[in-house]
């Protein structure tokens, strides 16, 4: 009878028992792979050396130096940004992102840490029953999540009818500079 992998089974001039297969299996040139050694980039030499035999380990290659700045290009780069960033459209973006966020951020942080400081100092308060088996307690933690897809939704809208128009046109205006500073390439 044969096996899946066109070895015998049983008693058919096969290996009698697990220890023979096993003795077979390791004898055979033809049945051993071959290791073969691959470059990995994120091999870490200085952290090798566990678990492998001394002088094994290949060699430390260098770090290459960062690239150089070519005609200039990148210090004008930098001076499109730095334009960029001075600009009254950007700060107008910035503006509205801030006043925005801040209050959002300090409301929602003033009700997390209220939802916290009472369930540890007044747990009476919080065991109190509002609908059977429902308390002040679980309306508080369902009230977290609510407020947090409130919040959510709050700032996909702001973003959306008060940002998100003047960034692109900004995003634009700077692809414009600096496609000026590259000679034109994309």
């Amino acid at each position: 009878m044969q096996s899946s992998n066109g070895h015998p089974r049983g008693g058919e001039g096969g290996p009698e028992s697990p220890d023979e297969n096993h003795e077979r299996l390791a004898s055979s040139p033809a049945t051993a792979p071959e290791v073969q050694p691959y470059d990995d980039p994120w091999y870490d030499a200085l952290a090798s050396g566990w678990g492998e035999a001394a002088g094994t380990s290949p060699p430390v290659v260098p770090v290459p130096q960062a690239r150089r700045e070519q005609d200039g290009r990148a210090v004008a780069m930098a001076e499109v940004y730095l334009e960029v960033q001075r600009s009254v459209a950007f700060q107008e973006v910035r503006s509205r992102y801030r006043r925005f966020v801040v209050p959002a951020v300090a409301v929602f942080f003033t009700w997390y840490v209220a939802y916290v400081v009472t369930a540890t100092t007044a747990p009476g308060f919080m065991a109190r029953p509002v609908a059977g088996a429902v308390n002040v307690a679980m309306l508080a933690g369902l009230g977290q999540f609510l407020s947090t897809f409130l919040l959510t939704w709050a700032y996909a809208r702001h973003a959306r009818l008060r940002r998100d128009r003047a960034a692109l046109e900004l995003r634009w205006d700077t692809q414009e500079l600096t496609r000026g500073v590259r000679g034109g390439m994309s």
